[in-house]
């Protein structure tokens, strides 16, 4: 059975560590690797540790969401990842832009279930392309 890599970008060491050993517990189909910032995210890119999607914070220092997310899809080779995004942000901007960039969007603080059940559904769509 092949895992399903899944990259976590977000800049609290806690959330990530959390959600990491939450989702691995939840689906041991699920490995999940965890980056500390959209930096970070590219540069594991750029080394060919290319994931099979990417759940994403917004508010990161240094390069946020957005700016990884517009670097992500100017890169032929990363353009298709899919990305869901997880922001504890309800600001307005966040509720506009739900659903136009990124596979999905999830508020934080999440369900894990409902976070599993998403990028379940979110695979499953690209497994069928």
């Amino acid at each position: 059975m092949k895992k399903k890599v899944i990259m976590a970008v977000d800049d609290d060491a806690d959330n990530n560590f959390s959600l990491k050993l939450r989702l691995e517990q939840l689906d041991p189909r699920y490995e999940v690797i965890t980056v500390d910032g959209g930096k970070k995210c590219l540069e594991l890119l750029e080394n060919n540790e290319i994931p099979d999607l990417i759940l994403m914070d917004i508010m990161m220092p240094e390069a946020n969401g957005w700016e990884t997310y517009q670097k992500l899809k100017e890169n032929s080779t990363w353009k298709n990842i899919p990305v869901i995004f997880v922001s504890a942000s309800s600001d307005e901007l966040a509720e506009k832009i739900k659903g136009l960039l990124g596979n999905d969007y999830i508020e934080k603080p999440y369900d894990i279930e409902d976070v599993k059940k998403r990028i379940d559904e979110i695979l499953e769509n690209v497994s069928q392309k």
